[in-house]
């Protein structure tokens, strides 16, 4: 909304100063800045808010070192979260642009079955919560509306380089020197490590369908994408920082290759796909760090509040949709390497006891628990040294993420 507003004041009175909100750049630092003070100082309020409605966590006694002194811990915390996600986006943000829109709609979508099941939680006093199959529904609703929404948006394109005599429509540029014209397409190319220009096309998919129906595969590959990412980060959330902290090292990540992507300079330097219009999400991830950032002022151990599936949910869902958009998705499992290992870690430890239960007739276990952070814990390592080390294996594999995108 800012942006709208300064933009008239520099075109219509010259006003001094507003010319600034021309810059992406400066426009991501206000939005991190904001977002970093929302969450800091509405944080505290919503703590004391939640002690006061009775808002705490109910804790399974699963034998670990300090878990019994986080009972009645404030939930739902994710609420603010949210609110230092989206208010500086509609501040500093154009509200014009696809990706924006997109990311906003996942935000508040996933924080809504988030909030649901954490409502049951809590006030119904289920601990379940929302059934698993909802949750489900929801996520493959939201990846319906991300696939479609990138397949047929005419603001959603890359521009290519093509000899001019091959040049139809949507010319963008013209080099007359080397006769290569710019065009923006429509496309269903996205960026991975080895492939020549690291590019692949899922079109390769299933070569034998006519491209008019590769948006059906790739919505399929949207759907896998944004559910297993959401879940991924939701199991991750099991102590004390982990998910905000690891949460913010990915969006940083993804902040990155925006930037680079969504400017002609740098990704013709880079020899990188450029992607109009994709540069105001810089605004969306620097918020969305702040807010994880500014979370931990109250989530670092010994937690004064935990997010809930309010925050878990969404930030998964949210970091999943921005590697959509940036093209960067089939990187996921390196950039995101940290859910990927919790979420197999379970996986592993499930089937591992059923396949022993079967053979020998007692389920025995790889971990000593699951999800991976609870096998540290029982090794009797201080939480604060495990998310600390899990923080650090999460730069070296967003460093190796970055590294790769020159690999061909």
């Amino acid at each position: 909304m800012l942006y709208y507003l300064f933009e008239y004041l520099h075109q219509q009175v010259d006003f001094p100063g507003a010319g600034l909100f021309q810059y992406i750049s400066f426009r991501a630092g206000m939005a991190a800045l904001l977002s970093l003070l929302v969450t800091i100082s509405f944080g505290q309020a919503l703590i004391a808010y939640l002690r006061r409605k009775q808002v705490g966590e109910d804790i399974r006694d699963l034998g670990l070192e300090g878990q019994i002194q986080k009972k009645g811990t404030p939930t739902m915390g994710g609420l603010v979260i949210l609110g230092a996600i989206l208010l500086p986006t509609l501040l500093f943000a154009r509200l014009d642009n696809v990706y924006v829109i997109l990311l906003i709609i996942a935000t508040v979508w996933l924080g809504l079955i988030g909030f649901i099941d954490d409502y049951i939680k809590v006030f119904l006093k289920n601990k379940e919560g929302l059934a698993g199959r909802f949750k489900i529904v929801g996520q493959v609703g939201l990846g319906l509306i991300v696939g479609i929404t990138l397949s047929f948006n005419d603001q959603v394109v890359v521009r290519q380089e093509k000899p001019f005599s091959e040049a139809t429509e949507h010319i963008a540029e013209i080099n007359p020197m080397t006769q290569v014209a710019y065009q923006d397409v429509k496309s269903t190319m996205t960026t991975v490590p080895f492939f020549k220009n690291n590019e692949f096309d899922y079109h390769a998919l299933a070569p034998f369908l006519s491209r008019d129906f590769t948006w059906v595969i790739y919505t399929l590959v949207v759907i896998i994408i944004i559910t297993a990412v959401s879940n991924g980060a939701n199991i991750t959330d099991g102590i004390d920082g982990l998910a905000a902290g690891t949460s913010a090292i990915i969006g940083l990540t993804l902040a990155i290759f925006a930037y680079l992507s969504g400017r002609v300079d740098f990704s013709s330097y880079l020899n990188i796909m450029y992607i109009p219009n994709l540069g105001e999400l810089v605004i969306f991830c620097t918020a969305f760090v702040g807010a994880c950032l500014g979370f931990l002022w109250y989530n670092a151990y010994p937690a004064q509040v935990f997010m809930g599936d309010t925050g878990s949910l969404s930030l998964g869902g949210i970091i999943a949709v921005l590697a959509l958009a940036v093209r960067k998705e089939l990187m996921i499992p390196l950039l995101c390497g940290i859910f990927l290992i919790e979420n197999l870690s379970v996986i592993m430890q499930v089937s591992y006891f059923k396949y022993t239960r079967r053979k020998y007739g007692e389920g025995r276990r790889l971990f000593k628990m699951a999800p991976l952070h609870h096998h540290y814990q029982k090794k009797n390592i201080p939480e604060p040294k495990i998310v600390t080390r899990f923080w650090i294996v999460g730069i070296l594999l967003a460093i190796l993420t970055l590294a790769l995108l020159k690999v061909r």
